[in-house]
């Protein structure tokens, strides 16, 4: 009689485990469609005339399709201009994350005088603000004459503290013994990093390529200091003028913020198996 009490109970439990179980995944589903609806109208409104936009009330699917919005932000707004210049940044950006991974390398596997004391200097550079250091950064590139030039963009975000220090403490996990094999086997010193240290250093390297890719793609406080010919703005830039320029256009401006949002999103899509993957060899470790 009590274990038929008991596997009764044990069932009741169950069964009302599994209850909010369900009701817990249909609160965060209609949670999770109300989080992104305002993104999903935003997308569509792209496609959308201005006075469909400002209808009320509003409608989600475009009535009237259009490419207009697009077609303006290319043609009238310069955007192409735009966007070249934010391709450009985040090309050299990966290049940075390439001698970051060099750098964290070195600070990781080679042992030379005056290392630790260096590595501490790159890190105290973390606790610098980056506006504290523009004005200076300013004067050294105008007396260089590369203001108002891509490289004067470029240059200062190329390498960074945070990217070095990420490589040099993952760098430094791999064994020591596996890469004087790959040395006796006659590889030379940059291909056993390019084979060993790197490959093996692929789910820090996509979290730092995410990273990378959004600094590069929202840069906009340096583009807009060091440089004053508009075609030398970036995306951001851009879309922060719009207001001026388009007068109140709400579906050019639901138009550029598409534009700058969707790339983002498609990146970390297409990473996030990795970025998962470092968070459990983080935990593992």
């Amino acid at each position: 009689m009590s274990a038929t009490t008991t596997n009764l109970k044990s069932a009741d439990a169950s069964a009302s485990y599994r209850l909010l179980q369900w009701l817990a995944a249909i609160a965060l589903t209609l949670f999770g469609i109300l989080m992104l609806l305002p993104f999903i109208w935003m997308i569509l409104s792209t496609f959308k005339p201005e006075n469909e936009v400002l209808s009320i009330p509003p409608t989600l699917w475009p009535e009237t399709f259009t490419l207009g919005n697009l077609e303006k932000l290319f043609v009238t707004l310069n955007f192409g201009v735009y966007l070249r210049n934010t391709l450009i940044i985040v090309l050299f950006s990966f290049v940075g994350l390439f001698f970051n991974a060099m750098a964290g390398f070195g600070f990781a596997k080679y042992k030379f005088k005056g290392r630790e004391p260096l590595f501490y200097m790159v890190l105290a550079t973390m606790m610098i603000p980056a506006q504290v250091t523009m004005i200076p950064v300013y004067l050294i590139l105008n007396s260089m004459q590369m203001t108002n030039t891509m490289i004067g963009i470029i240059l200062p975000a190329l390498v960074g503290a945070f990217g070095i220090f990420l490589f040099r403490q993952f760098m430094a996990t791999i064994p020591d013994e596996l890469l004087e094999a790959t040395r006796l086997d006659g590889a030379s010193e940059f291909r056993t990093f390019l084979q060993i240290a790197l490959p093996i250093s692929k789910p820090i390297l996509s979290v730092q390529a995410i990273l990378t890719f959004i600094a590069g793609w929202n840069s906009f406080l340096w583009p807009l200091i060091i440089a004053n010919d508009e075609n030398l703005y970036t995306l951001s830039v851009g879309l922060a003028l719009m207001k001026s320029q388009t007068n109140q256009n709400f579906a050019l401006q639901m138009a550029g913020a598409t534009l700058m949002v969707l790339p983002i999103i498609i990146i970390f899509i297409i990473f996030q198996r990795h970025i998962i993957e470092n968070y459990t060899i983080s935990g593992m470790k």
